[in-house]
C-alpha cells in the first residue's frame, strides 16, 4: 500500500513461469501511488507446487478481495503480467468485468500447456512442442521453437477471447524475446479486439524479461520445472531503453485507465 489515507487505484501483479510469491514490482507500483496485490498462482504455501491448469476463479476472487480493501478505490482495477502471467491477464480481462486496465509482458494470446477453467468452462491448450527446444553452446534452452504456431486452425478453439474486453489493454513486445513470439501473439490478440481498446509498445533488441528500469538485463537463468538454464534473449542498451521507457508509459496507461493516484475529492 502506498503511504497515506487513500483510496488508492487497485492493481494485481502476475508474473510466469517462476511460480511463488514475486513482489518487488507491486512494491514500485506501490510508490507510484498504487495499491498492489502480489499474486501468487502456485508453488506457494498451500497453492499447487506444479501448475496443471488455470483456475480463473482463483483470480476473480483475488480481484474482489483486492476491491473490498478499505484503501482500495473501485470500481474497476488493473492487471499487470508478464510471461505466463500475461496470458492470465488477459484472460481476466475477457471474462471479469472488474478488471478495466490491462498490462501484458512479452505473454500469449491463447492457452498454453494449461488449460483454464471458469465454472462450466474449459479453453483447452495448445500442447508445448517439447521436441523442439534447442541447446544453445552453453548448454542454455532455447524454448523458441516450442510454441506452435497459433495461427493453425487446429488451434481456434485454445484462443483467449479477447472480442470479450471492455477495457483498455497495453501490450509490451520485446522484439528480441527468445522464449516466444510474443510480437505476433499481442498482435493477433490486438486483431480479435474491439476497436481502440488496446495498442502495442513494441522493442527492438528487448528480450523477455522486461522488468522496471535500474533491472539487470537477464539473458539467461535457472527456472523452477527445467531441467537446464532458460534463454531469453535482450541486447543489454536496447533492453535497458526499453525498460525505462515502458515503465512510465505502464505507470502513466494505469493512472489514465484507473484515475489518478491521489485521493479523489468529493
Amino acid at each position: 500500500l502506498p503511504a497515506g489515507p487513500g483510496p488508492f487505484p487497485g492493481v494485481i501483479d502476475l508474473f510466469g513461469g517462476a511460480g511463488g510469491l514475486i513482489e518487488f514490482r507491486a512494491g514500485l507500483l506501490a510508490s507510484r501511488g498504487f495499491a498492489v496485490l502480489a499474486l501468487a498462482y502456485f508453488a506457494y504455501e498451500d497453492l499447487p507446487r506444479v501448475l496443471a491448469q488455470l483456475d480463473l476463479e482463483y483470480f476473480e476472487e483475488a480481484a474482489d478481495l483486492l476491491l473490498k480493501h478499505p484503501k482500495v478505490r473501485g470500481p474497476g482495477l488493473g492487471v499487470v503480467g508478464v510471461s505466463k502471467g500475461g496470458e492470465m491477464a488477459l484472460a481476466m480481462a475477457s471474462f471479469l468485468p472488474q478488471v478495466v486496465a490491462t498490462v501484458w509482458i512479452n505473454g500469449t494470446s491463447f492457452l498454453h500447456g494449461n488449460p483454464l477453467v471458469y465454472k462450466d468452462l474449459r479453453i483447452p491448450p495448445i500442447p508445448y512442442c517439447l521436441e523442439r527446444v534447442l541447446l544453445t553452446e552453453m548448454g542454455a534452452m532455447d524454448n523458441s521453437g516450442v510454441f506452435a504456431d497459433p495461427r493453425d486452425p487446429a488451434h481456434r478453439a485454445s484462443a483467449i477471447p479477447v472480442q470479450n474486453i471492455r477495457g483498455k489493454v497495453l501490450f509490451v513486445v520485446g522484439e528480441d524475446d527468445r522464449s516466444f513470439n510474443s510480437k505476433l501473439f499481442a498482435e493477433l490478440a490486438l486483431a480479435r479486439m474491439p476497436p481502440e481498446s488496446g495498442r502495442i509498445l513494441s522493442y527492438p533488441g528487448a528480450g523477455h524479461l522486461i522488468e522496471p528500469p535500474g533491472s539487470p538485463l537477464c539473458g539467461i537463468s535457472s527456472i523452477r520445472g527445467t531441467p537446464r538454464p532458460v534463454v531469453w534473449g535482450g541486447q543489454p542498451q536496447p533492453h535497458a531503453r526499453a525498460q525505462e521507457h515502458s515503465w512510465q508509459e505502464i505507470v502513466q496507461f494505469l493512472e489514465q485507465q484507473l484515475g489518478s493516484a491521489a485521493p479523489m475529492k468529493l
